[in-house]
């Protein structure tokens, strides 16, 4: 088994403890501001009825993004950060 994957596995086992889904739950990113990842990361979340909230770094070389988004499952949730782990660069948090 490779680390993602126990990371995986213990988040899923985290949430289902934590949580009631259908549920609320917050993203949090930083991308790059020199390419598209920020409009890869919208891209992701597109027509999800997520909310997106934005801010640049001091230097402007990085963008936060704190997302939330109405989500029916904890496989769900995990499936949203793998998708988001194939964008370059990104960091999520």
């Amino acid at each position: 088994m490779s680390e993602k994957s126990d990371f995986y596995d213990k988040l899923k086992i985290q949430l289902e403890d934590t949580t009631s889904f259908p549920a609320e739950y917050m993203y949090k990113f930083i991308v790059p501001s020199d390419e598209n990842q920020f409009e890869e990361v919208q891209e992701l979340f597109n027509n999800t009825g997520a909310v997106i909230k934005t801010k640049k770094s001091k230097t402007g070389k990085y963008n936060s993004l704190s997302i939330v988004l109405q989500i029916e499952s904890a496989q769900k949730v995990i499936e949203y950060y793998k998708k988001a782990e194939k964008i370059k660069g990104i960091i999520s948090l």
